[in-house]
């Protein structure tokens, strides 16, 4: 029987600019060490802010990745 097998995580990425940027970082970060990568759902977004004025966007992700044979 020959099938695949995933294992998901979150990760949480941010960034200056926008919640694109702040996936993008995230997934290019962790393609760095993780092989295969398959899937990238975004689960959730919000902004850090200080003194009234947003600091940054976070964009918090679940990853799947493919378990090598």
């Amino acid at each position: 029987m020959s099938g695949s097998v995933y294992k998901v995580i979150e990760v949480i990425g941010s960034s200056e600019k926008s919640w694109e940027d702040a996936a993008c970082a995230a997934v290019e970060r962790v393609s760095k060490t993780l092989d295969d990568l398959r899937i990238a759902e975004v689960l959730e977004q919000d902004l850090k802010i200080e003194e009234g004025k947003v600091i940054a966007y976070r964009t918090k992700l679940r990853l799947s990745f493919k378990y090598r044979d």
